[in-house]
């Protein structure tokens, strides 16, 4: 039994941040809340108790709304203003107790990290702004600290200065570089998700291919069979003596080596797309032969555009000729009344360009073509699946998109080297 694994979704970590921005809150609370009884009541330093105690009353009552109304999902500028209210607050402590000479100014930096971890890049550096303007704003205006003459010190407006400018670089600096590293981090988790879904695409082959091999198991015996026993009968004087029955015998054969064929391309279905059948021949023959072979049963025109010069001798398997066979069925699905296949050289690679005039992809489902189930009335499912994964194997890759003119257009990109063979001498 196989066990679905569950990633976290971005409620979920939008829900965490509020909470750890919760948590921050309160230890900014308990922390200036023991400074300044510290400050006041230990040091003897007067300090205006009720507006600083205020200030952080108003930082518990936005806590307690935000416990009351649950942790949901914030968006970049709920998480702005909740910044914004927190570095708001340690403005007014810093403006009651000695602006920028308060040793706690730099507390500001913590926000301007936070904001550059949880905010989008514009907000991130509107937020060094305003920090920078509030540390120039208190090196202006401020309420002086009464110290006791054995704490006085007095700082140079040089230095004053000097400090706000290493306050600013260190911001600037911890923006540009945690953003970045950000970036990167949601890079690399952006493909760390495809690779996830490139192993789940495949473990659905794997399956398939299990499913589809028991099946031909099951059915190539009781196949071989029947066809040695048709041919036992075919030799026999009385059926040899009758043209009708051994016209019957002949067409029973026929349906059987058909039921075969049939085995096979549900082998390749299941992503046995290596390694069937390989056959030395070249392009041009190649695809001539995939059109030839669809085109005798075909409900609809296929032209071929072969503008390969000069011809290439390949190893071509049964894979490819049946992706090309698929996209072609897709098209007859969706309406088309003729389909074209284009086939050109761009330096080492071949372009095979599969065109229709039927309804076309919808644009729902443009951007996730090529994956397993992501279907329909109008576009292929499997098909176009299966063809990524044997473009996949072969190195190259699919693409799809509706034509200005009407109809669809799957390209085919593909690696030569991967077919060639050693050019004759």
């Amino acid at each position: 039994m196989t066990r679905s694994l569950a990633f976290p979704s971005r409620a979920d970590a939008g829900s965490r941040n509020q909470r750890l921005l919760a948590q921050l809150r309160w230890i900014a609370v308990g922390g200036q809340l023991a400074a300044i009884l510290t400050v006041h009541y230990g040091f003897g330093v007067r300090l205006p108790l009720v507006p600083m105690l205020g200030t952080l009353a108003v930082l518990v009552a936005l806590n307690l709304i935000a416990l009351l109304r649950g942790w949901g999902r914030a968006s970049n500028l709920q998480v702005f203003a909740a910044l914004l209210v927190d570095v708001a607050a340690l403005t007014v402590q810093l403006y009651l107790a000695g602006g920028s000479t308060n040793p706690f100014v730099t507390l500001y930096l913590l926000q301007v990290v936070i904001g550059a971890v949880l905010l989008s890049a514009w907000s991130s550096w509107t937020l060094v702004a305003i920090t920078s303007a509030a540390f120039a704003g208190l090196a202006v205006a401020h309420r002086p600290l009464p110290l006791p003459a054995v704490l006085v010190s007095d700082l140079s407006p040089a230095f004053v200065v000097a400090n706000w400018f290493n306050f600013t670089l260190a911001a600037i600096l911890l923006v540009a570089f945690v953003t970045r590293m950000a970036r990167n981090l949601r890079d690399r988790d952006a493909h760390l998700a495809a690779i996830r879904q490139r192993a789940a695409e495949e473990d659905h082959i794997v399956r398939m291919g299990l499913l589809a091999s028991g099946a031909a198991h099951e059915l190539g015996t009781p196949l071989a069979s029947l066809s040695v026993a048709l041919g036992d009968w075919r030799q026999e004087p009385a059926i040899a003596a009758s043209p009708r029955l051994a016209a019957e015998i002949d067409e029973m054969r026929e349906e059987i080596a058909r039921c075969k064929k049939i085995l096979g391309g549900v082998l390749f279905a299941a992503g046995e797309v290596t390694g069937e059948a390989p056959v030395r021949t070249s392009l041009h023959r190649f695809l001539e032969g995939v059109v030839a072979d669809w085109g005798r049963a075909a409900p609809i025109p296929l032209t071929l555009q072969n503008r390969l010069d000069p011809d290439r001798p390949i190893v071509a398997d049964r894979a490819l000729a049946q992706a090309l066979t698929n996209l072609f069925d897709n098209a007859v699905e969706a309406g088309a009344q003729a389909i074209t296949l284009v086939a050109v050289m761009d330096g080492p690679i071949l372009i095979l360009a599969v065109r229709d005039d039927g309804r076309g992809f919808r644009e729902d489902l443009l951007a996730t073509v090529g994956q397993p189930y992501r279907t329909s009335k109008q576009s292929g499912g499997l098909g176009l699946f299966l063809a990524t994964n044997v473009l996949r194997t072969l190195g190259g890759t699919l693409a799809a998109q509706n034509r200005a003119a009407g109809g669809a257009e799957v390209v085919l990109s593909l690696p030569i080297a991967s077919l060639a063979l050693e050019e004759s001498e």
